[in-house]
């Protein structure tokens, strides 16, 4: 069913649109074949929170003049629906939000982001050098991993609740649970740390409290599902019909609710 309103597709880090790599793999396409306008985020993919919200507000901008509409619609995976909380609230976009849905979203950060900024100084700094260094190579404008890492870091005071533009923008998150290490060779190690320092169930990276925003829906999918592979990215071909059911279901919804 075709949504009212173009769909903005937000990455989060690390996986971003790159010559033939797809940040969300088939996921667009998928969405097309249905009826739907789909774009996918041109943000940076070790870019702050707050310069890719610059950049993703630039994006949907030039979007709403080339549809000839008035709004958007926005399903964000983890840091993007960072970046688009902060583009809504702090850079005047919310008249031009229908929705934001967040998909493993660290809303309240990350136990694992935190392990990392309690490494050693020179550590940090070497890694995030050569972590720049390679994304400028695959286009990021300004990339920064280390002011990332810091804003990914666990935060229990951090606001969860959907905030002041709630009476304009439709808000609703969901999860994902990871079971096994096995069941994803990509978040099979990050999952053995995840489990160590978050409570209750988490994608690999993300735990299941921190995803919650706005109108909680529960886990994207049943079964064992990775913070990667709801993104399409290296999934099992027994996941994959499952996983583009969801975005597909998703968009009927917001379809159905005039969006």
């Amino acid at each position: 069913m075709k949504t009212k309103y173009p769909i903005i597709l937000a990455h989060g880090i690390i996986l971003k649109d790159f010559k033939y790599f797809k940040a969300f793999g088939k996921i667009e396409k998928i969405l097309r074949a249905e009826g739907c306008r789909v774009y996918t985020a041109k943000t940076d993919g070790f870019g702050t929170v707050e310069g890719n919200a610059a950049q993703l507000k630039a994006q949907i901008t030039e979007i709403l003049q080339a549809e000839q509409t008035d709004k958007v619609n926005i399903i964000a995976h983890s840091k993007g629906g960072l970046d688009a909380r902060y583009m809504i609230e702090h850079l005047g976009m919310e008249d031009a939000v229908a929705s934001l849905t967040t998909l493993c979203t660290p809303h309240k950060g990350s136990q694992i982001a935190t392990k990392i900024s309690s490494m050693p100084k020179p550590v940090k700094k070497f890694i995030a050098f050569w972590v720049n260094t390679v994304y400028r190579i695959f286009g990021d404008r300004r990339p920064d991993s280390l002011a990332v890492c810091e804003q990914l870091k666990s935060s229990p005071q951090a606001v969860t609740e959907v905030i002041d533009f709630s009476d304009k923008v439709y808000c609703q998150s969901y999860s994902a649970q990871m079971r096994r290490s096995r069941d994803d060779f990509v978040m099979g190690i990050p999952l053995i740390f995840s489990k160590r320092y978050e409570n209750g169930a988490t994608d690999g990276l993300v735990s299941e409290e921190s995803s919650k925003f706005g109108s909680y829906r529960g886990e994207c999918t049943s079964g064992s599902v990775s913070h990667s592979e709801i993104v399409d990215f290296m999934v099992k071909k027994s996941k994959k019909e499952k996983i583009y059911a969801f975005y597909m279901q998703l968009c009927r919804e917001l379809a159905e609710k005039g969006f």
